[in-house]
């Protein structure tokens, strides 16, 4: 029986090894995926604007001068600029930081939203390395979805988008973003068509629906429009597939270490009446 253990403690080191090895790929392509990924955001959050305030609501964007236009323009970019940032920050080896309030990680591994803490990653357990994954996922939708909020928020303020457009509108345009993010909809990249019932200025009891259209960055088309990107969810997506079948033999390896194991105390605890 002592035999027996001892082959399976060998086989789990060979098997926290190999998905060492994986882990590792997996930070790699990670780290390339988001800098592509930053590159692009800033890139459709560009062509989104640009189709807003010359196709959504031109009207209101020949009402700025000249200098708000520049201004507005420049706001967008340094917008995308932020989140590229962002983005990079989540995989970066050193401390990272990001606005107060975003998430970032360490070479420890993601830090914890609720006290800022460095979460210690264990690369060898896969149960470990998927959590990673995950959170590393949902920090990237999070980074999305609060540019698509301060980008409308921006339009708003400039006087593109309607200044009476409720703050929870802006907020549910860009939660938007999150939902079915692996889909590509209809219609310009990256927007979203709203019709939403605004209050008459001359008369508060009337009112009259509205359509607009608002900033709504999401993760499946802004990969759809770019090669290189979809090309590296691709990678990321086959080592994934090479970690969980390590992982499925991870966690069968320790089952039957446990059973080995409860064995031989039964056995050892075992006495004739």
């Amino acid at each position: 029986m002592a035999r027996a253990i001892e082959r399976i403690e060998r086989d789990i080191a060979g098997l926290k090894e190999a998905i060492g090895a994986i882990a590792l790929e997996l930070q790699n392509a990670y780290a390339s995926y988001l800098n592509t990924l930053g590159l692009a955001v800033r890139k459709q959050l560009i062509l989104a604007s640009y189709h807003l305030c010359t196709q959504g609501h031109p009207e209101n964007f020949l009402h700025l001068s000249l200098n708000q236009r520049q201004q507005l323009q420049q706001a967008v970019r340094k917008l995308g600029h932020v989140a590229a940032e962002q983005l990079l920050a989540c995989i970066k080896s050193d401390d990272a930081g990001v606005d107060e309030g975003d998430e970032g990680v360490t070479s420890s591994g993601l830090l914890d939203a609720s006290n800022s803490q460095p979460l210690t990653l264990d690369t060898s357990n896969p149960i470990e390395l998927a959590k990673w994954q995950q959170n590393l996922e949902e920090v990237t939708q999070e980074i999305l979805k609060k540019l698509s909020h301060d980008a409308n928020l921006l339009l708003q303020k400039s006087g593109v988008l309607p200044k009476k457009l409720p703050e929870p509108i802006l907020a549910a345009a860009a939660a938007a973003a999150s939902e079915a993010s692996g889909e590509v909809m209809p219609g310009p990249p990256n927007l979203l068509n709203l019709v939403i019932e605004i209050e008459n200025e001359q008369q508060s009891e009337e009112s009259g629906l509205t359509q607009i259209m608002a900033i709504n960055l999401r993760l499946g088309e802004i990969e759809f429009a770019d090669v290189a990107l979809s090309s590296e969810r691709r990678q990321i997506r086959s080592i994934l597939v090479q970690l969980n079948k390590l992982g499925r033999e991870y966690q069968k390896k320790h089952r039957e270490r446990a059973i080995a194991e409860a064995e031989a105390a039964w056995r050892a605890s075992w006495f004739e009446d």
